[in-house]
């Protein structure tokens, strides 16, 4: 990904950073730290993948998240036991 998805302009890195999450019930929202982040040198947009947004959705989906503490890191989110193999919902 070298091109901005805002502004189609060459100059994303590639990094890490915080983000916020709302949990798929609506009961609490999380920070998950150390998330693979593009940012834009160009007009300073800071986002994630597709491939990571759906990652992130489909793992708080097949988890358990009742004891998920408010912040997590990315990484420690991805390697908890799901409650499914997949997300058999997603149709797309």
């Amino acid at each position: 990904m070298d091109t901005c998805t805002w502004c189609e302009v060459t100059g994303v890195v590639l990094g890490s950073g915080s983000v916020f999450w709302e949990l798929p019930d609506g009961t609490k929202a999380i920070e998950i730290l150390n998330t693979p982040t593009y940012t834009c040198e160009n007009c300073g947009a800071v986002y994630q993948s597709d491939e990571t947004v759906k990652q992130i959705e489909d793992q708080l989906f097949l988890i358990s998240t009742v004891d998920l503490s408010k912040t997590v890191d990315y990484q420690d989110l991805m390697k908890m036991k799901r409650l499914l193999k997949r997300n058999y919902f997603d149709f797309s």
